[in-house]
């Protein structure tokens, strides 16, 4: 086979050969010596002859002439063949993969008929390209990226298959975000569903709470006004057509300390009535007091009636509430005549009768 390589480096595989005419470089002298010795070699050098330094950077820095020109390169033919060969190739597979991406064969192409043509004139590519009738009948140019369920079920396009598979695997991730919308969905509406069901049974709590406040309230009231009457109707004012004149806590030249009653001035003879349902425990005269009634009421309270001008009742009698005992008169250490009442609780200290009769809901 021919080679494109230089004349120069294909001498290096041939055997030596004699010098025969003198060089034209001017060493002629040296040939006659030198018999048999490579041209490569350049000059032989005698033994005796002095051999000068050698100075690479001489050599490069001289224009480039004569025997150092590059020869221009001949052969080229095979290297450009197979260049055109590589061409070849990749069209015919290209050609070849497009004809079995389409189902009609290269033919239904634009143009690939030609290039066909074109491909199967070149030399050595016409075995490789199939025209005519054998262009239907192109088989896969590879397999590669087909699972084996694919290969069975007849899918014979890798490109196809790829394709398809990741349109598949879409609209898996598509439904999958679907399904995880909804459940995110479905779960943001139970928790709001049931914060709102947790607000109205907060509401509905409040509201009975308040309900039941209200029903306790009323209740409370309707039976304060029922004791209240209940103690109306068990008390009673002690007498009718009075007025208040000293009062309980007073301090005066009367009293050998405070008053320890209240004045229920009236005219003499008024009648004086019980207050509350209780025993007599005592009705005498009482010095300073003058005539003096004592009742003791069922809880141990006592209720004294003094300065009475008469007495209708003895110790021990059982009274109930609104019986006359006496009548308003001016014994004793009295400047008129006056009712002095006085309440004092298990029979110990007085305390204000005004606020005790008030707080058994009487009017005074």
């Amino acid at each position: 086979m021919a080679s494109n390589r230089h004349a120069s480096v294909d001498s290096l595989d041939a055997p030596p050969r004699e010098r025969t005419t003198p060089p034209e470089d001017g060493y002629g002298t040296y040939a006659a010596s030198y018999g048999t010795h490579p041209t490569y070699y350049g000059p032989r050098v005698t033994e005796d002859e002095p051999r000068p330094e050698w100075n690479p950077g001489e050599e490069t820095l001289r224009p480039v002439r004569g025997r150092h020109r590059v020869a221009r390169q001949r052969g080229g033919t095979i290297a450009r063949s197979r260049a055109v060969l590589g061409v070849g190739v990749i069209a015919a597979v290209g050609a070849g993969g497009m004809a079995t991406a389409n189902e009609e064969g290269a033919g239904s192409v634009p143009g690939m008929g030609g290039a066909v043509d074109h491909v199967a004139e070149l030399p050595l590519l016409g075995a490789l390209v199939s025209t005519g009738d054998d262009a239907a009948t192109t088989s896969v140019f590879t397999t590669a990226g087909l699972t084996e369920s694919e290969v069975a079920s007849g899918r014979a396009d890798a490109g196809e298959a790829l394709r398809a598979r990741i349109l598949q695997q879409a609209d898996q991730q598509e439904a999958s975000a679907e399904t995880q919308a909804r459940s995110e969905a479905v779960t943001q509406a139970r928790t709001a569903a049931a914060e709102r069901a947790a607000e109205q049974a907060e509401a509905e709590r409040v509201a009975e709470e308040e309900r039941q406040r209200a029903e306790e309230e009323e209740r409370q009231r309707q039976e304060e006004e029922r004791r209240l009457a209940e103690l109306r109707a068990s008390y009673s004012v002690p007498v009718s057509g009075y007025r208040l004149t000293s009062g309980f806590g007073e301090s005066g030249s009367m009293w050998q300390s405070t008053h320890t009653g209240t004045d229920f001035a009236a005219s003499t003879g008024t009648p004086v009535k019980n207050v509350h349902t209780g025993t007599v425990k005592e009705a005498a005269w009482a010095g300073s007091y003058g005539y003096r009634i004592i009742v003791e009421q069922e809880d141990g309270n006592e209720v004294w009636y003094c300065h009475l001008s008469s007495m209708s009742v003895s110790a021990g009698a059982e009274v109930t509430t609104g019986d006359v005992i006496g009548r308003v008169g001016s014994t004793g250490n009295s400047s008129g005549p006056h009712l002095h009442m006085e309440v004092r609780p298990s029979g110990g200290d007085a305390i204000d009768p005004l606020s005790w009769l008030r707080g058994k809901g009487l009017s005074v």
